[in-house]
């Protein structure tokens, strides 16, 4: 059988950025403690012509040649930030990627799961007789709503990811019939409206613990005999925040090995905490966190190689969770840098707290609005500098509901 699974990845973190530490202290928080504790140290926003669709263009556009577009037969698009109740966030990416008239694509919800739900039913598609030779694009989009002065400010974020799925995978393979599901309904993080995101957090927490508990030995009932120490070479998990990935570790250590909890950490730092290197920098980025850590874990772990296994655990609020297994593949790296995730994550406007509300308030004001005009210098000349004659997607306004976009 033909390996399928990641042939090409863009990513697009945002032209944004706000130090978590500053935001802390103004708030009253304790910095050291709450940056030490979330591991991140610095989040993404975005300026108020950029959303959903203009995330996921800006970075499935970089990564695809002409050939790649007119290749794609399905197009999927996993988010909870949609910017329509009707039409799919889908559409606009279909039109603005210039991909072919007869490609399939759909908006898929399932919270911060809906990334890897498409992925997985791209899978599908790829090994079905619809595909006919022809590769899979899926999408992560999203954004988090405004949250200021709410306790669960600072676990915020922006950006998207973009996977070319096909028959002939650069970066990883996904193991067929290796895969671990546990589904239950819960309120934890809902969000009622496209302007409003809350929850319960303690919930959310206790939700995301019970997906892995109840997902990891599915995995192994489908895999066979699983050591998990020796099995994966490392393993990445949702990053709703880094520190929720050292629970969900010590959870497995805890369940399924004999490893003492003293030396929980130590295990956590050899298999899992340099996928982090870049989530750190952007904040959540909910359903493409998972994919941005294998990023950062194949960007700078020296010790992982071709025919390397990698354990991945996904979640979503709601709730469902995967735990699910890759085999690096010889090029990954080529193809893990060609996202020039580090030049973007630089390249961003620090932006202060006070910037960073204004920003934050004109874009809850842009929100389901018959009419809107983007304040095109509300952080200077930024639009000038980074938007202007660059190729990449903008928001223009918002007339009697409809979204104008462009290419800036």
């Amino acid at each position: 059988m033909t390996d399928i699974g990641i042939e090409k990845l863009g990513i697009y973190p945002g032209s944004l950025t706000l130090d978590l530490g500053a935001l802390c202290r103004a708030r009253g928080m304790d910095a050291e403690r709450t940056v030490a504790d979330l591991m991140i140290h610095e989040r993404s926003l975005n300026p108020p012509w950029e959303d959903a669709v203009t995330m996921g263009v800006n970075a499935a556009m970089p990564m695809l040649s002409a050939v790649d577009r007119a290749s794609v037969g399905l197009l999927l698009v996993g988010t909870e930030s949609a910017v329509d109740q009707e039409k799919p966030v889908s559409s606009w990416l279909h039109g603005y990627l210039g991909l072919p008239d007869d490609c399939l694509n759909l908006e898929v919800k399932h919270a911060c799961f809906a990334a890897t739900g498409a992925l997985d039913l791209a899978n599908a598609w790829l090994e079905s007789s619809q595909a006919r030779g022809r590769k899979a694009l899926v999408v992560a989009t999203d954004q988090t709503t405004m949250h200021i002065g709410k306790p669960w400010e600072p676990v915020g974020g922006a950006g998207a990811v973009a996977m070319l799925l096909s028959r002939e995978p650069r970066l990883v393979a996904f193991e067929p019939g290796k895969l671990g599901i546990h589904a239950e309904e819960v309120s934890d993080v809902i969000r009622p409206n496209m302007r409003v995101e809350t929850g319960n957090s303690e919930t959310s927490l206790f939700s995301y613990l019970t997906g892995i508990e109840g997902a990891y030995p599915k995995y192994v009932a489908s895999a066979g005999e699983v050591d998990f120490d020796s099995y994966f070479k490392k393993v990445i998990y949702h990053v709703p925040f880094g520190g929720m990935t050292y629970r969900a570790h010590k959870t497995i250590l805890r369940d399924h090995t004999t490893i003492p909890n003293r030396e929980a950490r130590a295990h956590w730092d050899r298999k899992t905490a340099a996928s982090l290197v870049y989530n750190r920098r952007i904040g959540t980025t909910y359903g493409g966190s998972t994919f941005i850590a294998l990023t950062g874990l194949v960007d700078t772990c020296d010790d992982l190689g071709a025919g390397d296994r990698i354990g991945i655990f996904a979640y979503g609020s709601g709730s469902c969770a995967q735990f699910y297994s890759a085999i690096l593949l010889p090029h990954a790296r080529e193809v893990t840098r060609a996202t020039d995730i580090l030049r973007q994550l630089d390249a961003r406007r620090p932006v202060t707290v006070a910037e960073y509300e204004a920003l934050e308030i004109e874009r809850d004001a842009s929100i389901g609005v018959p009419e809107f005009v983007p304040s095109w210098h509300i952080v200077g000349d930024w639009y000038d500098r980074f938007y202007a004659g660059k190729h990449r997607l903008v928001l223009k306004g918002v007339h009697e509901y409809y979204r104008e976009y462009a290419y800036s």
